[in-house]
């Protein structure tokens, strides 16, 4: 039961905040400096706009992926073990995909400049990248 909290305690939060931030860059917000550029980006693809000529199936794609991930998570026990992690994953995918449906495409703002140009992303996506470092992380202690 436990996990169970800690697990759509973490989704919520992280969906929520995701969807409060990228309602900023809806709504115009914009902001620059020397390195990053806080700036509305609709990204129709994945990372690094790949796929973008799936159209409208890519957002069905990743809703397939997806039931597939909960599906192997639930039977392998992931949720019992990773709940935060799990819990941070899912909150930014559903937030990504929720972007999908109801805008068209994922609401990227953030824009790294400095020396080189990396790929624009949001706090979803930093928090699939903690989510999976945590489960590494997990992991790599237990080995040890």
């Amino acid at each position: 039961m436990r996990a169970w909290v800690i697990f759509f305690s973490s989704l919520i939060g992280v969906f929520l905040i995701d969807q409060g931030i990228k309602e900023l860059f809806l709504s115009g917000f914009s902001w620059q400096s020397k390195c990053i550029s806080l700036e509305l980006h609709l990204n129709r693809g994945v990372a690094f706009s790949m796929l973008s000529s799936l159209g409208e199936w890519l957002k069905f794609l990743q809703l397939a992926i997806l039931a597939l991930l909960i599906y192997f998570i639930l039977k392998e026990g992931w949720l019992k073990k990773y709940p935060l992690s799990i819990g941070f994953i899912g909150g930014g995918a559903l937030g990504n995909l929720y972007d999908r449906f109801f805008h068209g495409a994922v609401t990227d703002y953030v824009f790294w400049h400095c020396g080189f140009n990396f790929a624009v992303f949001n706090f979803a996506d930093v928090m699939i990248d903690v989510g999976i470092g945590l489960i590494l992380l997990q992991e790599f202690l237990k080995k040890k």
